[in-house]
């Protein structure tokens, strides 16, 4: 008999695996964190605390784990060299100019995030953390297509200072 913990992770899985598509855009790679995920939260239930959102902290879960393994799929990418002497370059220790996961940094991403309005960043955030928009509506007494408009405002807003942070270096 499963116990409440794993009926609350089971409820999940469909929205995991959509959420694990839309990181990988790839199905096999999305059925393979899916269950990383699924491992990593059963070996983590004695670390869950009851009053903690439950989706948002499976969701974080998947995330961290889809950014630990890129940037080890980074680290350990090998480049051939296509000259004559086919020389490999292994890029793990050498910093090629451009590294898209360090091309901005988590605390700019976090005061691009915290410029926004309050009205536009708390959906926003709450978006990010997996909720969906007719949860975030409910919770805050929102109609359903103002709570849609503000997220995809916090979006646009994201990306035009993220650009320009990214420019500006």
């Amino acid at each position: 008999m499963p116990t409440l913990f794993q009926t609350r992770l089971i409820a999940l899985q469909r929205n995991l695996l959509n959420f694990a598509y839309s990181l990988t855009a790839n199905r096999d790679d999305a059925y393979d964190l899916l269950q990383d995920t699924t491992l990593k939260v059963l070996d983590s239930e004695s670390k869950y605390r009851n009053n903690t959102n439950f989706k948002g902290w499976v969701f974080t879960i998947m995330r961290n784990l889809f950014i630990n393994n890129y940037r080890i799929s980074v680290r350990n990418t090998v480049v051939t060299d296509s000259t004559d002497e086919q020389v490999l370059l292994n890029l793990s220790g050498e910093s090629t100019g451009y590294e898209p996961e360090g091309a901005i940094t988590a605390l700019e991403i976090r005061r691009a995030l915290n410029s926004l309005p309050d009205d536009y960043r708390r959906p926003f955030a709450l978006f990010l953390q997996g909720y969906k928009y007719k949860e975030i509506a409910a919770r805050y007494g929102l109609p359903l297509g103002t709570v849609k408009s503000r997220i995809f405002m916090a979006r646009q807003r994201m990306q035009h200072l993220l650009a320009s942070l990214k420019y500006d270096r």
